[in-house]
C-alpha cells in the first residue's frame, strides 16, 4: 500500500479548496471595499492580491509545467488587461453610474413608472438573478465570437494564448469586450437593475476570470456544473473543434448545460493550445491586426 507524503496530502487538500476560497476571499474584499470610502481603489488592492496569490500558488502547484515557461508575451498581455479590459470595465462602470444618476435626478418628485427588478429582495438575491440574465448576454456573445468570422477576427486574441496563466486572464481586444459588454449589461439596465448589481457581477466575473485561467493545479468536482472553472475553460482553450466550441459561460454553466454546450469528458485537457492562424507581435500590432486585410488572412491561415 503506497503511502502519501504530508506535502502530497496538503497538496490534495488545497486543490480542493483554492478555488472556492480564493473565490470567496476576492467576493469578501470586495464587500469591504464597496463599504468603504474609496471603493475603486480597494477593490483593484483586492483583485491584486488575489492575482499575485494565485500567480505564486502557479509556481508552487501547476496544473502543466509546461505552461511556467515564457511565451515573450507578458508584457502585451498586461497592456491588453490594462488599457483594454480594465479601461473598457471601468469606462462601462462610469457611463452606467452616471446614467442612473441622471435618470433618477429626472425622476424625482415624479410617480414611479414601475420596474420590473425586484428591488425590496435581498442583494444576494437580486445579484444571483443578475448573474443568470448578464450570463445569456456572456454566452451569445462568446458564442457569436466563435461562430461568426466577422467577429471572431477580434476573438481570436484571447485564443491564441500557447499557456493558459493569471497574466492573460485580461488578453481581450477592445472590441470583444465592448461586444461582451453591450450583450450582457443592456438588459440589466433595462429591466432596471440597481447599481450595486452592476458592481457585484463585474466582481464575480472578475475573480472567476483569474481563476479560470490559472495554472494552478484545481479540483473542482461538483463545482463543475454550476461554475465556469478552471477544468472547463482548458477544453475551452482546445485547438479541436469538437472540444474548443464548448463551455461558452463566463461565470456560470447554466446556458451551456440547457443549450448542449456543455463539455467535460473525463481525461485531462490537452496542454496544446492555441489556433491554426497567426497573431501578429506587439500590443499595437495585435490591436490593428482584425482591421487590415493583410492581418484578417494571417488570422485565418491554417
Amino acid at each position: 500500500m503506497i503511502r502519501l507524503s504530508a506535502a502530497s496530502r496538503l497538496r490534495t487538500v488545497l486543490s480542493w479548496i483554492l478555488w472556492p476560497l480564493l473565490l470567496g476571499a476576492g467576493l469578501l474584499g470586495t464587500g469591504l471595499a464597496l463599504a468603504s470610502d474609496h471603493p475603486l481603489l480597494w477593490f483593484n488592492a483586492v483583485y491584486l492580491t488575489v492575482a499575485l496569490v494565485i500567480g505564486g500558488l502557479e509556481r508552487l502547484m501547476p496544473h502543466e509545467e509546461g505552461w511556467l515557461r515564457s511565451d515573450n508575451e507578458t508584457v502585451d498581455n498586461l497592456a491588453h488587461t490594462l488599457l483594454n479590459k480594465g479601461l473598457t470595465q471601468i469606462g462601462a462602470a462610469i457611463i452606467t453610474g452616471f446614467a442612473m444618476v441622471a435618470a433618477t435626478a429626472a425622476e424625482s418628485g415624479m410617480p414611479a413608472a414601475g420596474s420590473p427588478w425586484p428591488l425590496q429582495a435581498p442583494m444576494v438575491v437580486q445579484v444571483a438573478l443578475g448573474l443568470v440574465i448578464a450570463e445569456l448576454g456572456l454566452y451569445g456573445a462568446h458564442r457569436l465570437a466563435h461562430e461568426k468570422r466577422v467577429l471572431w477576427r477580434f476573438h481570436a486574441l484571447h485564443h491564441s494564448v500557447r499557456r493558459l496563466w493569471v497574466i492573460n486572464t485580461g488578453r481581450f481586444h477592445v472590441v470583444d469586450s465592448l461586444f461582451k459588454i453591450a450583450l450582457s449589461q443592456t438588459p440589466l439596465y433595462v429591466l432596471g437593475a440597481p447599481l450595486p448589481v452592476f458592481l457585484w457581477i463585474s466582481a464575480v466575473t472578475a475573480f472567476i476570470g483569474l481563476l479560470t485561467h490559472c495554472n494552478i493545479d484545481l479540483r473542482t468536482g461538483p463545482l463543475d456544473h454550476v461554475f465556469n472553472t478552471p477544468a472547463l475553460h482548458r477544453w475551452h482553450h482546445s485547438m479541436v473543434p469538437g472540444e474548443g466550441d464548448s463551455n461558452y459561460g463566463e461565470n456560470l454553466v447554466l446556458w451551456d448545460k440547457l443549450l448542449g454546450t456543455y463539455f467535460n469528458p473525463p481525461r485531462r485537457p490537452p496542454a496544446d493550445i492555441g489556433i491554426s492562424g497567426r497573431i501578429a507581435r506587439g500590443f499595437l500590432r495585435q490591436l490593428m491586426q482584425p482591421f487590415t486585410a493583410a492581418g484578417v488572412r494571417a488570422l485565418f491561415r491554417p
